[in-house]
């Protein structure tokens, strides 16, 4: 047990540095700008950091250590899909400034990043059938601000999608769903751009 978040919720953004971790936005259903934070050597509850500065529920997160990004996810609406990307400094309390949009608002997608790009992958335009539910990659460099831009594709169309990235050479997302459960991983090389790659189930 390290400790609790405020309020259950699901659909959230994680992100973080080497000593803090934080939990962006989520779902109670109500979508939420929460952003909330732990100091990742220290068990505790989770602090109030500040506000996104849209509402994002079923969300993604990626870091490179000083800057968070959020991205996509459900807005105002229950059911209306955000192309807006938030970031904040993880190092200093406060809310979130817009960073650029998506190519495409969507809700369900997986995040991963390298030092210097995070990278936005698959998603829906709705949580309930039928939705339409995406390929698309798209990557933004985290130091700066700016529109999200085409990477390529994904081997199939995929939401609720996984991603994890151990090194900066090579990001990863497994599982998802598109009309049925995926076991399909997949990766990309950050430094380059491409469709993914099959890695395996």
């Amino acid at each position: 047990e390290f400790g609790d978040l405020s309020v259950a919720k699901y659909g959230v953004g994680g992100n973080s540095s080497s000593t803090r971790g934080l939990f962006n936005g989520g779902t109670t259903p109500t979508n939420l700008n929460t952003i909330e934070y732990i100091t990742i050597a220290t068990t505790s509850n989770a602090l109030d950091f500040g506000d996104l500065n849209v509402q994002h529920g079923y969300t993604a997160s990626c870091s490179n250590n000083t800057r968070g990004l959020t991205g996509g996810g459900r807005g105002g609406s229950p059911t209306a899909s955000v192309a807006q990307i938030d970031y904040n400094t993880i190092a200093t309390l406060g809310n979130g400034a817009d960073f650029g949009d998506l190519t495409q608002a969507r809700m369900g997608l997986g995040a991963f990043e390298s030092s210097t790009r995070g990278v936005f992958c698959g998603g829906s335009n709705s949580p309930t059938s039928p939705a339409t539910v995406y390929n698309i990659i798209d990557y933004v460099t985290i130091a700066t601000t700016g529109n999200a831009t085409d990477f390529g594709d994904l081997l199939q169309t995929n939401y609720t999608i996984q991603g994890c990235s151990a090194s900066h050479t090579r990001g990863m997302w497994n599982g998802g769903y598109n009309s049925g459960y995926l076991n399909t991983i997949q990766y990309v090389t950050f430094a380059t751009t491409g469709n993914a790659t099959d890695w395996g189930d």
